[in-house]
């Protein structure tokens, strides 16, 4: 069938138009994808910086969307932590939800991400994730990536875990989430905090499917 022109000025007919394209692929109909999408939490456990790093490696490519979402607790804690300001944070993203919008389009599996990621998660949170509650749009977020089969990364920020923490991770990796603990390695020989934070934000980065660049410096054996 051939595309007629509506009234609109938009093509209708054989395809989509370019309005429900973009709503349907959570970008522009014509420019093929090119960017990937990605949700980035941060929740409420100490390590807030693991996560502000991975916004800031991310929202500098051209070619990804960052969503994100700070809990409640976790904006206190950037602040506290990093001393940066909650609206500086968020202006890197491409878009920043409050974690009580669930009307939002994340909280939908017909609007596609590529990656979904929780840094740090705290252990209330992987509790939620672990036992399929969705009350918040992060933890939905994180149940809409598990149900469609996509990439979900889960950075657990804790120390000792209890029993009841390891069956909840475990839960999560049964179901197809990515498993991490903000557990830098030594092996570069790090000599600043910063150093520690780029190792596991590079690894973040590396899980979700991105190129971590500098961030990670890879072992390459005894020297």
């Amino acid at each position: 069938m051939d595309a007629e022109a509506g009234a609109d000025g938009q093509h209708r007919g054989g395809g989509l138009t370019m309005a429900r394209a973009r709503v349907l692929g959570g970008g522009s109909a014509t420019s093929g994808r090119s960017a990937r999408t990605v949700v980035l939490g941060i929740s409420g456990a100490s390590g807030a910086a693991y996560g502000v790093r991975v916004l800031e490696e991310l929202s500098g490519r051209t070619d990804v969307r960052v969503h994100l979402i700070v809990t409640a607790a976790a904006r206190r804690l950037v602040e506290d932590e990093t001393g940066m300001d909650i609206g500086a944070l968020e202006a890197m993203a491409h878009k920043a939800w409050p974690d009580s919008r669930m009307e939002a389009p994340l909280a939908s599996g017909s609007f596609h991400v590529d990656a979904t990621a929780v840094v740090p998660c705290s252990m209330s949170t992987v509790g939620k994730l672990a036992s399929g509650v969705a009350d918040t749009l992060l933890t939905r977020a994180c149940a809409v990536a598990l149900k469609e089969r996509r990439r979900l990364v889960v950075v657990a920020r804790e120390m000792p875990l209890s029993t009841v923490d390891l069956r909840n991770l475990t839960s999560l990796s049964e179901a197809g989430a990515v498993v991490m603990v903000a557990s830098p390695p030594f092996y570069t020989r790090p000599r600043r905090v910063d150093d520690l934070v780029d190792l596991v934000a590079g690894r973040v980065v590396q899980s979700m499917g991105f190129d971590p660049g500098i961030l990670l410096k890879r072992y390459m054996g005894p020297q």
